[in-house]
C-alpha cells in the first residue's frame, strides 16, 4: 500500500459516523448490509449515510453491489488488511523484531460495542 492510499483510508475513518459504519460492516462480513439497515443501526438519516458511504468507497474501504432495488455495502477486507499490514509493516523493527505477531494482535478487552452515533 502506498502512503497516500493509507492517508486516504485513515482520513475516511477519522470521523465518528464513518468509523461506526465501517466497524458495523466489518462485523457483517462479506454479505454486508443494505443501506437502509446501516442507517437504522447507526442511527442517521439515509441522505447523511450516502455521504459517509461515498467517502468510505472513495477511500476503497467499502464495496457496493446492487440487488434488485437495494444497494448492499460490505467492508473491503483486502483493502482493510493492506492498511493493517502497512501500519504494522515495521512493528518493533528498532527492537530487533522482538515483539512478534502476538504483540501486534488486537486486544478485545474493554471493547466498545456502541453503534449509535450523533449525525
Amino acid at each position: 500500500m502506498k502512503t497516500n492510499d493509507a492517508v486516504a483510508a485513515l482520513a475516511a475513518l477519522a470521523q465518528e459516523t464513518r468509523l461506526a459504519v465501517f466497524r458495523l460492516l466489518v462485523e457483517q462480513g462479506a454479505a454486508g448490509m443494505a443501506a437502509g439497515e446501516i442507517a437504522e443501526c447507526v442511527g442517521i438519516a439515509p441522505a447523511a449515510l450516502s455521504f459517509h458511504l461515498k467517502e468510505l468507497a472513495h477511500a476503497r474501504l467499502v464495496k457496493s453491489r446492487q440487488d434488485g432495488r437495494y444497494v448492499f455495502y460490505a467492508a473491503d477486507f483486502a483493502s482493510m488488511n493492506r492498511l493493517l499490514a502497512f501500519l504494522t509493516e515495521n512493528c518493533c523493527a528498532a527492537d530487533g523484531g522482538a515483539c512478534g505477531p502476538a504483540a501486534c494482535a488486537p486486544s478485545f478487552s474493554g471493547r466498545n460495542t456502541s453503534r449509535k452515533v450523533k449525525a
